[in-house]
Order: C-alpha cells, then structure tokens, then sequence
C-alpha cells in the first residue's frame, strides 16, 4: 500500500503543477488580450476561470492516462502493490475528480458564464438600473438552464438496458429508470452532456485546428513580406487615394452645388480608406525601425526550421488518423457499436513510433542495470483476458453512447479533408503582411494607439 500510496502521489503531485502553470497562464493570457477600455472586474474573472477550468479538465487526460498505464510493468503484468483494491481506488479517485470538473463545465457553460455576459450586456443600455440588469440576464440564462436540464434529463433516461419482462407496467418502467439512474451516481446524465459540449468543440477543432495545422507550419517557412517593401507600396496607394478625393472635392468647386449622392457616399470611402491607410503607415514605419525586425531577420533559418518540424508533425498526426479511421472503416463492427474495433489491423506511424520514444530502464534488486526482457506485448482489446486491461475513466465518458463515437469517427473524416484543403489553400496564398491583423478596417479607437502597444 506504500508503494501505491507513492505512485498516486507522483500522479496527483504532476497534476497539482499542471494546476498552477495553467492558472498562470490564463491569467496572463486573458489580461494581454482583454481590451483595456471596457474590461470589468466579475468579466476578467469569469473567463480566467472559464478557460482555466477547461485547461484543468484537459490536463486531467494524461493523469488518468499516466495512472493506468502506471499500474502495470513492462511485461504487462501488473505490479504488486496494483492489487484490486487499489485499482478500485484509483479509478474511483480518477472518476469523482472527472465528476467534479465536468460538473463546474457544465455550471460555467450554462450559468455563470451566461448570466456575466447577458448582465453587462445590459449595462450598455441608457438608464439600466443594476436590479433590471440583473433580471433581464437572469431571463436569458434560464433559457440556458433549459438547454442543460434537457441534456441531463435525456442522459439519465435513456437508459443503455431495458427491462427483461414483457408485461411491466408503466410505474416499473419508471422506478427501472430511476433505478438504472442512480446505480450509475448520474454517470450517463452528465456524459450525454458533457458528449454534446464536445460535438461543439469537434466543429471548432475541424474548422480552426485542422486548418491552422497546415497554414502555421507553411507561414513559418514562408515568412512575411519586407516592411520596407510594404511601406512603399502603402505610401503609393495613399496618394491615389487623395488623389481621387481631390477628383471628387472639385467637382463641387466647379458649380458650387452640393455633391450627388454617390460621389458623397464614394468620397466617404474613400476618406476612410485614406485613414486606414495612415494607420498602417504609421504601423509599417515603427515596424521597419524596430529592433525586433531585425531579430526576426537573424532568427529567420530558426523560423523555417521550426515551420518544417510541424509540418512533419501535422502530417504524422494527419496520416495516422487517416490509417486508423480507414482501419474502423474496413474492420469496425459498424455505426451501431460506434465504429468500435477488434484489435488493430492497420498500423499506423504514430503507434510505432510511441514505443520507441518510451523509455525502457530495467534494474535488478540491488538497483544495477540488467538485461532488458523481452517479452511479446499484446494489444488491450475485446479479446484481451478479463480484468487485464484497466479503461481510462475518460473513455467512460466520452464513449458511453454509441452515436456520439460514430460523431467523432466521421468528425475526423471532416477534419482530415480540412487539413487538406487547408494544405492546398495555404501553398497557394502569398507571403503574409507583416502587420497582418493588427490594422483592419472594423478596428475600433484603440487601433490608432502607438504601434508599442502591439509590438513593444
């Protein structure tokens, strides 16, 4: 019991870290990009927490992933303080903490983070009292509740067995259900939900991971085109535009009426492209000055370095996921298992590579290095004998029913042929502008600040 006592906390201990950089990061991360103007104290906070607490819920994977897999020796076998009593505490430790987590994700999703945003939402309007705001935000949030109940209420009665007798009457149909709800403590209520949330992240995974996988990696080897140049051109495009906004001016001068509708809506444009256009100027002069500039430049052959490691990298990821969903397509007991596999039948690069980078360190009694066994390693499958192969607490969650992992099998498909089209897209495009993003003609105010507030 020592000896597990010690493992859980080499477990728990790495958690606890990964608690405290991740706090630290949200908090850096979500006061470097609030706006400065219109930040509020209760705002600041909810999303600190907001995105700590799905960082927290992330880093619980490998945790659960580190415990498992520590159980067992290299062999396969288990080691000796992994007896079933201490796996049970293991898996129970590991469940109630995804209990825990998953529950404040759906409190954050469907409460709090509603109710913050719809409550200064009405703080914008003229003459809103602080008990108004409140009700109005409190209106809008039970309309979120709603959504939340109707999720957990489908999860915990749709029940994933059905009654043997034939000739149960309605009210034992009803206590089966609460039944078969509380012997599983509310376990397939919260996955129902927590398997919807993660279709919406599936959708933004395909739309914005996949695509930024190949557009990084090829920007990064590309890199950005030349201040100077850029300069130059924008200082070129400024006098044709005042030049046109004098074309436009003159006509008035001629006759002394006013402008006609369309020369004033142009001349309107015009005027605020010409501003634009001074922004960037003022942005690409203070670019073209900066030290930072000229870094870059030196660190150029670093960048490309870089920029063709992830690409390798992305491409791994992207050919595996390929072999593995080809295997499920060929080999899969079909969408009504969730595409659930026997075994592995197409091996793919990542799965060979894992077991290489893992490091094997074998030592005697005496703690000398010896001979490293070799031993035949076996795949954890349905055909695996009973009670050799230890299931991640994650996979309860996520894979409980069935049509949510057929979702995630054809959401790979999706994001495979956007990694695709994003390969084709971004080969094609030219260099980036190096103040891309930082001038936009939808920029409010404090885009015309100092360029230091951006590049200091």
């Amino acid at each position: 019991m020592a000896a597990a006592s010690s493992e859980l906390l080499t477990g728990w201990c790495l958690f606890g870290l990964s608690l405290l950089a991740i706090l630290a990061f949200c908090w850096v991360y979500v006061r470097k990009y609030q706006s400065r103007r219109e930040s509020e104290v209760v705002s600041t906070i909810t999303a600190i927490f907001a995105l700590a607490i799905a960082l927290i819920t992330s880093a619980l994977l490998p945790v659960d992933i580190f415990l498992v897999s520590y159980m067992k020796n290299q062999n396969g076998t288990f080691k000796e303080w992994a007896d079933a009593n201490v796996k049970r505490q293991i898996e129970d430790t590991v469940l109630y903490g995804y209990y825990t987590l998953y529950s404040i994700v759906l409190f954050s999703v469907f409460l709090w983070i509603p109710f913050v945003y719809f409550y200064y939402e009405e703080k914008d309007e003229d003459d809103t009292s602080s008990c108004s705001q409140f009700q109005a935000a409190l209106k809008y949030t039970l309309g979120f509740l709603m959504v939340c109940t109707v999720l957990l209420l489908i999860g915990a009665f749709v029940p994933l067995d059905v009654p043997q007798k034939r000739n149960s009457t309605e009210w034992e149909k009803v206590k089966f259900l609460f039944e078969e709800l509380g012997s599983s403590h509310g376990l397939a209520a919260l996955s129902f939900s927590i398997s919807s949330l993660t279709l919406i992240g599936m959708v933004a995974a395909v739309t914005y991971t996949a695509y930024g996988m190949s557009a990084l990696p090829l920007n990064l080897i590309k890199g950005t085109r030349s201040p100077t140049y850029e300069r130059l051109e924008n200082t070129e495009d400024i006098e044709e535009v005042e030049q046109r906004i004098l074309r436009i001016k003159s006509k008035q001068c001629k006759d002394g009426r006013p402008l006609p509708t369309r020369d004033r809506r142009n001349l309107q444009q015009l005027e605020e492209r010409l501003r634009i256009l001074r922004r960037r100027e003022r942005h690409l002069e203070f670019i073209e000055k900066s030290c930072w500039t000229k870094f870059r430049g030196a660190m150029r052959p670093l960048q490309i370095i870089w920029g063709v490691f992830f690409i390798l990298v992305a491409l791994l990821f992207t050919i595996s996921l390929f072999l593995s969903n080809l295997d499920k397509a060929l080999h899969s007991a079909g969408i009504n298992s969730g595409f659930i596999i026997l075994g592995t039948n197409l091996t793919n690069p990542l799965n060979m590579l894992l077991p290489v980078l893992q490091t094997h360190n074998m030592t005697l009694v005496d703690g000398q290095p010896g001979n490293v066994t070799t031993y035949v390693p076996k795949v954890c499958d349905a055909d695996a004998p009973k009670d050799q192969c230890t299931i991640t607490r994650t996979y309860l969650f996520l894979h409980k029913f069935w049509f949510f992992s057929a979702a995630y099998y054809f959401g790979n498909w999706a994001f495979i042929a956007v990694f695709l089209i994003g390969l084709i897209v971004s080969c094609c495009k030219g260099k980036k502008s190096v103040i891309e993003g930082e001038v936009d003609e939808d920029d409010s105010d404090i885009s015309d600040d100092e360029p230091c507030v951006y590049y200091g």
